[in-house]
């Protein structure tokens, strides 16, 4: 029989993990940058994910979380933010069509399967700041955190066991985009998708910009 603190960290790896997997903006991110940049810039965006989350985190434990969750102007403006970055990153999967349009040239790698223009931007400082302003500014994140400290953990729990419950949370986000990353860009899968990767970039952005939409839209 587990004893109420076994039940307690089971529930927090059980749920954490539920939500690391779900498909979102995270994943559309990592998927993005891995493909287009390379594996390196995946896994600084795998990390600076983990880190947007530790933002939430720090004022959750410092007991903030419900206070900031139930103030209506705070998740407002965060929703806004969120939104307005989702939609922006989506636009930007297609800037180097804009730009070919405008410019009047055609863009090389749409048509022969070549690096495309973004590619030539990667750097993994840029990686990391994108995958953290993606978690740091998303109310979801917010209010996911808020909830677990404050439904799933006791208010009896040590400030010890809640800063490990912490790090496990952000261990998780790294882990699990970290090993996104290294998947897509596996010589197999690379070689499948090399000749399709401004197509994919289109697509994600797509769906970056929906649920930048959508996150607009669910005030």
């Amino acid at each position: 029989m587990f004893n109420i603190a076994q039940t307690e960290i089971l529930a927090v790896a059980v749920i954490t993990c539920l939500a690391v997997l779900s498909p979102g903006p995270d994943f559309a991110m990592v998927t993005r940058i891995a493909v287009i940049r390379g594996r390196r810039a995946g896994v600084w965006c795998a990390i600076g994910i983990g880190c947007g989350v530790s933002v939430h985190l720090t004022y959750t434990l410092f007991g903030l979380g419900v206070v900031f969750a139930g103030e209506a102007w705070l998740l407002t403006t965060l929703r806004y933010l969120g939104a307005s970055y989702l939609i922006w990153l989506g636009i930007s999967a297609f800037w180097p069509d804009i730009k070919a349009r405008m410019l009047g040239y055609a863009n090389e790698s749409a048509s022969d399967g070549g690096e495309p223009a973004s590619a030539k931007q990667a750097d993994g400082g840029s990686a990391f700041w994108m995958g953290f302003a993606c978690n740091a500014l998303n109310p979801k994140t917010m209010l996911f955190i808020v909830s677990l400290f404050s439904q799933v953990v006791s208010p009896r729990t040590t400030l010890g066991a809640e800063l490990g419950y912490g790090l496990y949370v952000i261990a998780c986000h790294m882990a699990w985009f970290s090993v996104v990353a290294a998947f897509l860009t596996l010589p197999i899968i690379q070689a499948r998708i090399r000749r399709t990767r401004r197509w994919i970039e289109r697509v994600v952005g797509i769906c970056l910009s929906g649920l930048g939409v959508k996150l607009l839209a669910s005030g």
